[in-house]
């Protein structure tokens, strides 16, 4: 089984195989894709002796809505385990997460200078498996991307925020008012290895904190038995914290199947 960078087996000429690297790093690109993503921190809770780790399942889906505009479909369900938050026993839990669900409407092609834009709402929606894992109510409110691709470099930042729609939140719940910022920059070599560097900022207004995981990762696109997809490994250090959050260092791996239209 090979598993050399080259591009999809109808992609034959080397362009089209940076191109779909290109396309891999675009949030609002026109191509199906399963990124399936493992996130591992530690040092959680009052004891600073807990684990969390997040698998991330999170289907993109483009549709064509017209000769000059797309709706892309991105949905994150978490699968989450943590254990060792508290002293007890009684917060470690394995289970399904809320979800997390975008759309953006963005145009075909990009604007004079060069910039891809998409915009549209995005939803929390409660599907938590267990009252610890969820927050147990819908939110909604607006989402962002704007990025540009130039010589090897991509550079950009997705963005939303989310309002709880309940007229009050569970008695054991904060009402949902949060911010999440992604800026990213990362550089694609000839080889189709790509170096990035991203943060995935939450600002919470309700409890007035910050999480600020900053994560270096390295991307490599393969094929296996004719299939594109890429693969992506990193560490993660987290600037800062919500009261109980991860500290320190994590890591992070990623598997993306890629589906050229």
């Amino acid at each position: 089984m090979a598993t050399t960078a080259v591009a999809y087996s109808s992609m034959a000429p080397a362009q089209d195989s940076a191109e779909l690297a290109k396309q891999a790093l675009n949030p609002v690109a026109a191509m199906y894709s399963l990124p399936v993503q493992y996130n591992w921190d530690q040092k959680m809770g009052p004891s600073h002796e807990g684990m969390h780790s997040v698998t991330n399942i999170q289907p993109v889906l483009p549709f064509t809505l017209n000769e000059d505009w797309n709706l892309i479909s991105r949905t994150i369900l978490p699968v989450i385990d943590q254990h060792g938050l508290a002293a007890s026993g009684a917060a470690d839990k394995s289970g399904v997460g809320d979800i997390t669900q975008s759309f953006f409407f963005s145009p075909r092609k990009p604007t004079d200078s060069g910039w891809i834009l998409g915009a549209g709402p995005a939803l929390l929606i409660p599907t938590g498996s267990d009252d610890l894992l969820s927050n147990k109510q819908w939110a909604v409110g607006p989402t962002i991307v704007a990025l540009q691709q130039e010589h090897g470099w991509t550079h950009g930042i997705l963005a939303n925020h989310l309002w709880g729609l309940n007229g009050s939140p569970p008695d054991d719940k904060e009402k949902v008012n949060q911010t999440f910022l992604q800026p990213f920059l990362s550089y694609t070599n000839a080889a189709l290895t790509t170096y990035g560097i991203n943060t995935e900022a939450t600002y919470d207004w309700q409890l007035k904190e910050w999480s600020v995981p900053v994560n270096l990762t390295v991307t490599q696109l393969l094929k296996i038995s004719g299939h594109p997809l890429t693969v992506q490994a990193g560490p993660r250090y987290w600037l800062d914290r919500a009261a109980d959050g991860p500290q320190g260092w994590g890591f992070r791996v990623a598997v993306t199947l890629l589906f050229p239209r």
